[in-house]
């Protein structure tokens, strides 16, 4: 049970945003031009580190959502989402992202902890400085938005298949068509 007064049922970031529509609209242009506006790195990529980065931070609502998300952007690839997740050092994607990856992941602990080694290491493997820029920023809103989530106590589904929908709807529809109606709780 959410921690204030939340529309019943409704998950994860959704109920706050439908209590606050005002602050919904800002936080979802951002993530709309985070994960889905043009870029070097592909839709499925940033949402990968979105996702990575809720994981990390044990937010099942935001790394399911987001992990759903990047494997419809994958062709259904459901799998290396979860290989990602669970030690992208042996997943099977890139090493330009696994390095992007090691960045959003000080990041999420703390972005002190970034150094210029991680920068470098990312650039030797042909990262540019708008994607490095970029993946701080998405491990940076990323922290925000699971905290968001789980600081009010949100309802966040268990079940796998409660994600499915929302990872296609968040593929193919973006983020400014998910900001919801405000509700009267």
């Amino acid at each position: 049970m959410a921690y204030i007064t939340l529309p019943e049922g409704v998950p994860g970031i959704i109920g706050p945003m439908m209590f606050r529509p005002e602050t919904a609209k800002p936080m979802n242009e951002l993530v709309e031009v985070l994960l889905r506006g043009p870029h070097s790195l592909s839709s499925g990529e940033r949402e990968l580190i979105a996702a990575f980065t809720s994981y990390r931070n044990k937010t099942l609502f935001c790394y399911r959502s987001h992990g759903a998300s990047a494997a419809h952007h994958l062709n259904g690839n459901i799998g290396l989402v979860y290989q990602v997740l669970e030690d992208y050092h042996r997943a099977d994607i890139s090493d330009k992202l696994k390095s992007l990856l090691a960045i959003a992941e000080k990041v999420q602990m703390d972005g002190k902890l970034v150094a210029q080694q991680d920068i470098d290491n990312a650039k030797q493997h042909g990262a540019t400085e708008l994607e490095i820029h970029d993946t701080v920023l998405i491990a940076a809103a990323f922290c925000m938005y699971n905290r968001y989530v789980d600081g009010l106590g949100t309802f966040q589904p268990a079940e796998i298949e409660a994600y499915r929908e929302t990872g296609r709807m968040l593929a193919e529809d973006g983020y400014i068509s998910a900001i919801p109606e405000p509700q009267t709780v």
